[in-house]
């Protein structure tokens, strides 16, 4: 089992607001790089959308923890089995930190080449997502 964490991030907002927003794939369509992800449609629940180079692709919410956790894992045609979590910490009211953490059942091949672009990826997620609740969120 390959672990990949990303850098934690700090948002000024409740754990409530944060769970709230991101545990809603709807609200997602303001988060993703839309030079790099195409056809998006999403429910409250899953998404679908399609890669470059990889395909059409999906994610589901399985399990919600209140204010503290959201686990994903891949819905359709997935390259490999994974969960994706998103966990959230408030450390004081307006200030939650935030980090997400895939589990993936790769091979050693597979690992050295999607570690360090996956490991890019979340930490440029966690950068969108603090972008996004300082600039746009009201």
């Amino acid at each position: 089992m390959t672990k990949i964490e990303s850098k934690t991030g700090t948002l000024n907002y409740s754990d409530e607001e944060i769970f709230n927003f991101i545990s809603n794939f709807d609200n997602f369509n303001n988060l993703i790089p839309q030079d790099k992800i195409k056809n998006w449609q999403s429910t409250k629940e899953t998404c679908t959308f399609t890669i470059d180079g990889l395909g059409e692709t999906g994610l589901k919410i399985i399990e919600k923890e209140p204010f503290k956790t959201i686990k994903i894992t891949g819905n359709g045609k997935t390259p490999f089995d994974f969960n994706f979590w998103v966990q959230l910490k408030q450390i004081a009211e307006n200030d939650t930190k935030i980090k997400l953490t895939v589990k993936a059942e790769i091979n050693q091949m597979m690992k050295m080449m999607i570690e360090k672009p996956l490991k890019q990826g979340l930490d440029g997620l966690i950068d969108q997502i603090e972008d996004f609740f300082k600039n746009k969120y009201k």
